[in-house]
């Protein structure tokens, strides 16, 4: 249950009106109920900016919140006519709604919408979930985006990370203010929903390592295959599950061709994209995530919340969540066989040590990735910036 508090402390005679913004209703859908929840239950009033997809229907769930549709806003596109339009249109968006906040998520709304949120000198907040392809890969973009992220930073009273790491670099890389950074654990993970559920039938015998996320090179998933290649080799009862889709808006999307081969040579077991994957945890010895970077990995939170050992690369957001040994294992990035030594590691473990694995995970998640203590982090922010304003 939520945390209810009290905003007298700012008008009691006043209903505040906050925006959301994001890059896509997926993105509102898939991580920020929570916060709609926690908003809601403390009488905001909630409007919620995104472009329109089939995640709509979260609405039917939230009748109070107003849905406003973005048109201009293309994730991945790098048109600056069109970038300018977005701005415009925000700026429209924001003079018809008048909200007393804002709360950005996701690269373009915080660059973008933070400039607009500037020129109307509107409170703001951005939320800064991963910094993924743009900060991976040298070039352009990356020198783009750290320009556009320095230069909107200023109009932003605060900006939230969700790991450590991505707060030290922007502030060692001078793009933000030290004092308007802050950090908090990702975006939470439904402790209740995503409980633990005993495995049995007929994979009771076998053991699942379960890769879960968007099919792309930055999330190591050619890694994960070689790594299964290895293990096979001395594992015959090892399966290795593949979930998720092409991202074929991403420039770091794999090749269908890849993926076929995969299938066909019997390396993964591939499922496809699953809107509900509780039951293909439910069904894992351990969840897999060797990506180069990550936000705060919610797919590994899942796997923690359902008491799975997990096993994840040394990097941003995943050294945050496993405790080596603990309730899983980190591997350097880009090393397979690191990786293919600690599945073999969950292999040789015995069931009991493998549950007692577990175990600790789900404690971690209950005590630090709740999305209700998430929920409430971030409305205490969004108070603390309005009593700053008042």
């Amino acid at each position: 249950m939520q945390i209810k508090y009290s905003i007298d402390i700012l008008d009691s005679n006043k209903k505040y009106k906050i925006a959301i913004v994001a890059n896509a209703t997926w993105n509102i859908y898939n991580f920020r109920l929570n916060v709609l929840d926690v908003l809601l239950a403390n009488n905001f009033e909630v409007y919620v900016i995104a472009p329109v997809d089939k995640y709509i229907f979260y609405k039917e769930d939230f009748p109070e919140v107003v849905h406003v549709p973005v048109k201009n806003l293309v994730r991945d596109g790098t048109n600056p006519v069109k970038e300018f339009f977005l701005i415009y249109e925000f700026v429209s968006i924001y003079k018809k709604i008048n909200p007393d906040i804002i709360l950005h998520y996701t690269i373009k709304p915080n660059i973008y919408g933070g400039i607009a949120a500037g020129i109307l000198k509107i409170p703001s907040i951005a939320v800064v979930t991963g910094l993924g392809y743009a900060f991976i890969h040298r070039g352009i973009i990356q020198t783009v985006t750290r320009l556009l992220y320095r230069f909107s930073s200023k109009y932003h009273n605060k900006i939230i990370f969700e790991n450590i790491d991505d707060l030290e670099l922007f502030k060692k890389s001078k793009l933000i203010k030290a004092e308007k950074g802050i950090s908090i654990k990702g975006c939470g993970v439904d402790i209740e929903y995503f409980s633990p559920i005993v495995k049995n039938g007929k994979n009771k015998n076998k053991i699942i390592f379960t890769f879960i996320g968007r099919l792309l090179y930055d999330k190591g998933v050619v890694e994960y295959v070689e790594a299964a290649k290895i293990v096979k080799k001395d594992y015959e009862n090892a399966e290795f599950w593949l979930i998720g889709e092409i991202d074929k808006s991403n420039p770091a999307m794999v090749k269908e061709e890849d993926l076929i081969n995969w299938v066909k040579n019997k390396t993964v077991i591939y499922h496809g994209f699953k809107q509900d994957i509780k039951r293909f945890i439910s069904k894992s010895d351990c969840i897999v995530l060797p990506s180069y970077r990550e936000g705060m990995p919610r797919t590994i939170l899942e796997g923690l919340a359902m008491a799975k050992p997990v096993i994840a690369t040394n990097t941003a957001g995943c050294r945050e969540v496993i405790e080596e040994g603990k309730n899983g294992y980190l591997v350097p990035i880009k090393e397979i066989n690191a990786l293919a030594i600690a599945m073999k590691r969950i292999i040789d473990i015995s069931e009991e040590g493998r549950i007692d694995i577990g175990n600790y995970g789900r404690e971690k998640a209950i005590r630090e990735f709740d999305d209700n203590l998430i929920a409430d982090e971030i409305l205490n922010i969004i108070l603390d910036v309005l009593k700053t304003k008042e």
